[in-house]
């Protein structure tokens, strides 16, 4: 299992981490700490270090009923950061968190190679823009928007229904000719899920996988992680890590986190394991 993405060919044969660098005031967990390019590059460069095989990239929050943000404040926030990291040469591939089709062409012509939709290039003009590049991109399922996800969410069969989603926007991708190797898949954790049907959609995580493409988990020091343990989100590493490790072992091939070099060792764990 690999994923084609600009000039890399990333091996997910073990599971990998991709690390989390919010360029935002109002990210849900580390908000407002890299919003200034030193710091950002600098915590960027530390992901890698710690083992980070990909660096996720976002300038918008899309924690629950985040405010959005103008597309020019958006674009100053993350391509001056890509564009830095880029001219360091760094070893790993950057992934672009957004759902505006203009941030994704920007930061596919700064240097990203992934982009990072939680919206699942629904919005207008986001497939062509993805089509046209050579980088991967990931799908993920949401219910609503950031907005109003969390406003009652609904569902007959959790699993069912996101798995019916992403099978839909994968095949709309194969058919404007992105290959299966340029695909990852995300469930959404927490995005429009209440924690039972977070929890369904952990425990059967496994069930996604005959979708055939490398699945993608995002579960660090999210508010299901603190509903179960009681924590607050500056609470949540020990917490995170076992979400890790329990989606590694049913076949996640990406995890999303925030604490990179501590999730890094227990997959490593998970790998010999398996």
């Amino acid at each position: 299992m690999h994923l084609r993405c600009g000039a890399f060919k990333l091996d997910l044969s073990t599971p990998q981490v991709m690390g989390i660098l919010n360029v935002t005031p109002d990210s849900f967990s580390d908000g407002g700490q890299y919003t200034h390019n030193e710091s950002a590059v600098a915590h960027a460069l530390q992901l890698i270090e710690d083992g980070a095989a990909v660096l996720d990239i976002g300038g918008e929050s899309t924690r629950p009923n985040a405010t959005p943000v103008p597309l020019q404040q958006e674009l100053q926030r993350v391509i001056p950061v890509i564009e830095a990291l880029v001219a360091r040469n760094i070893a790993v591939p950057i992934s672009i968190d957004t759902y505006k089709p203009a941030v994704m062409r920007a930061a596919i012509e700064a240097g990203a190679s992934i982009v990072n939709d939680v919206r699942a290039l629904q919005e207008a003009g986001a497939m062509d823009v993805v089509a046209a590049s050579n980088a991967g991109v990931c799908l993920m399922h949401m219910q609503g928007t950031p907005q109003t996800m969390q406003d009652d969410p609904q569902y007959d069969d959790v699993l069912l229904e996101v798995k019916d989603f992403l099978r839909a926007r994968r095949d709309v991708c194969l058919a404007a000719g992105i290959s299966a190797d340029r695909i990852l898949l995300d469930p959404g954790f927490g995005f429009g899920k209440t924690r039972a049907h977070n929890i369904a959609l952990a425990r059967s995580l496994s069930e996604l996988l005959d979708l055939d493409c490398p699945l993608l988990v995002g579960l660090s020091r999210k508010s299901v992680l603190g509903q179960v343990t009681g924590n607050d989100v500056a609470a949540r590493l020990y917490a995170s890590v076992a979400a890790a490790v329990v989606s590694a072992m049913q076949g996640a091939h990406l995890l999303r986190v925030h604490d990179v070099k501590a999730t890094v060792e227990a997959l490593k764990v998970v790998t010999a394991l398996k």
